[in-house]
């Protein structure tokens, strides 16, 4: 039986943990050629080689999502590797550390996390519609949150606000380039227990009474729900659905 993504390609950015590295083996599983991206080399050059185990198109290629000529490079890259960009998962994040009132933050963090969540994704949009627009067809996701649905004090106004540009842009995208035939949309995940969550580094019984009292599922999201998110929204399946964001919260935002 044919898999799903049999001949198609995708591109993962922030794919050396969590929910990047879950996505990239979730398209893999279904014969995608994978190309994972991350500034961490062995961290991303590990996953990758972990693909090949079971899919011998993976590989890696190191790009911060910041910077313009990177990201162009990243884009040319895959089309030579693998001819072709069908799907894009643009997830690479950051959070901005510790929990800090808005007069608080430091203006560092404030344009560390702008920087990568805010440009990066629209850098990553940009070079890969310029190459979608060239195929006549192509899929992308961004990675938002359920900070980027409803207002919270934690992880901060950088975060938050980063998160709500990621569906403003989404929606903007998706609505610009629908008659061409490329659907953009994005994943909302509720807390998702990897080594980038503030819940980390919290004692096993405080991180499940936190998670019971955020999420009416009463759990924290696994990084393989939401890559299940992110490859259906890519798939045939979800062929009418563009500019929206998919919340995978466990019924958070529905209080």
């Amino acid at each position: 039986m044919a898999r799903l993504f049999e001949g198609r390609v995708v591109l993962v950015t922030g794919a050396s943990s969590g929910i990047g590295r879950a996505t990239a083996f979730a398209f893999a599983k279904q014969g995608a050629a994978v190309v994972v991206s991350a500034r961490r080399v062995p961290e991303g050059e590990e996953t990758a080689a972990a693909i090949r185990a079971f899919n011998e198109d993976s590989s890696f290629v190191r790009a911060d999502v910041t910077r313009a000529e990177e990201v162009d490079a990243l884009i040319a890259r895959t089309v030579e590797a693998y001819g072709r960009l069908d799907f894009a998962f643009n997830n690479a994040g950051a959070i901005g550390g510790v929990r800090a009132r808005t007069s608080e933050v430091d203006e560092a963090v404030f344009d560390q996390v702008v920087a990568t969540n805010v440009k990066g994704t629209w850098l990553c949009m940009k070079y890969e519609l310029l190459r979608m627009l060239s195929q006549g067809h192509g899929v992308i996701v961004n990675c938002a949150s359920v900070m980027g649905l409803r207002g919270s004090e934690a992880p901060g106004v950088a975060y938050v606000g980063s998160k709500h540009a990621i569906v403003g842009m989404t929606k903007a995208t998706a609505l610009e380039y629908a008659p061409q035939g490329i659907r953009v949309n994005a994943v909302s995940p509720g807390s998702v227990l990897t080594e980038m969550s503030p819940f980390a580094t919290m004692a096993p019984a405080d991180r499940d009474a936190r998670a019971k009292a955020l999420h009416p599922m009463g759990r924290f999201v696994r990084p393989e729900e939401v890559a299940d998110a992110v490859t259906w929204l890519c798939s045939d399946a979800a062929s009418y659905i563009t500019g929206h964001a998919l919340p995978v919260d466990g019924g958070r935002v529905a209080r």
